[in-house]
């Protein structure tokens, strides 16, 4: 693990050695109050903050992520004291968190396999409310063996790798290789079954075999923006 990706390494005790490079996962990350205050803030935005999506619904706060730089937003407090609280654990390398994606998942709903792609720091944080889920990871569709040779998993099964169980209150951190060379999605469905291809499931409160009844989960995937316009305002001009 490179210091430089961990800051002042608080986040080292949570690492999920079970895992490729690099995971951090925290139960109980946050309280109950905290949680009950967060979803109540969710749910008082504003109705044109929800954009909806196949498969779920989500709230964009900080900006618009754009090659050409984010014109950055004023995160509102209940967010922002949390991008500052999880910033401080060091996961952006002394960054502060600018932008947050709020996703809303009724059971039975999901995300199909991506990557969070380039116009991010390669770190992203997230914080679970309401209902646990099943994180999954897959290999790339294009990957080389290790003989060197390009190969092409045909199906979404045979690329399946691992999952990671996010329980309601935990955070959990993605770096490296994790973030950048495999994609992660959430399975359509209206449970889970713990199983031994979940990698922190030391650090859960939950046994082999259980199987998790899904409710409504609210996501806040945290992150740092680095390319952020800066606007300038013409008061006047001078003759």
């Amino acid at each position: 693990m490179d210091a430089q990706n961990c800051g002042p390494c608080e986040l080292e005790p949570y690492h999920v050695d079970q895992a490729p490079a690099t995971v951090y996962y925290i139960p109980n990350f946050i309280t109950v109050s905290e949680e009950n205050y967060l979803l109540q803030q969710v749910y008082n935005s504003p109705k044109p903050k929800w954009t909806q999506l196949s498969g779920r619904r989500l709230q964009n706060w900080g900006g618009l992520p754009h090659s050409r730089g984010m014109l950055a937003e004023k995160l509102p407090d209940w967010l922002d004291k949390y991008a500052k609280k999880i910033s401080s654990l060091g996961p952006f390398a002394g960054k502060v968190a600018n932008h947050v994606l709020v996703n809303e998942y009724n059971p039975g709903e999901g995300i199909m396999p991506h990557e969070d792609g380039p116009l991010y720091f390669p770190t992203v944080t997230t914080i679970s409310l309401g209902s646990s889920t099943l994180l999954d990871f897959y290999h790339p569709i294009k990957k080389e063996n290790e003989e060197g040779e390009v190969v092409f998993p045909q199906t979404e099964e045979n690329r399946y790798f691992l999952s990671l169980l996010l329980e309601p209150r935990s955070l959990l951190v993605l770096q490296d290789d994790m973030y950048v060379k495999y994609l992660h999605g959430i399975r359509p469905v209206v449970e889970d079954i713990v199983t031994e291809k979940i990698t922190n499931l030391k650090s859960c409160s939950t046994r082999l075999g259980a199987v998790l009844t899904r409710s409504t989960r609210i996501s806040l995937t945290i992150r740092h923006v680095p390319k952020v316009l800066k606007t300038t305002i013409l008061l006047g001009r001078r003759k």
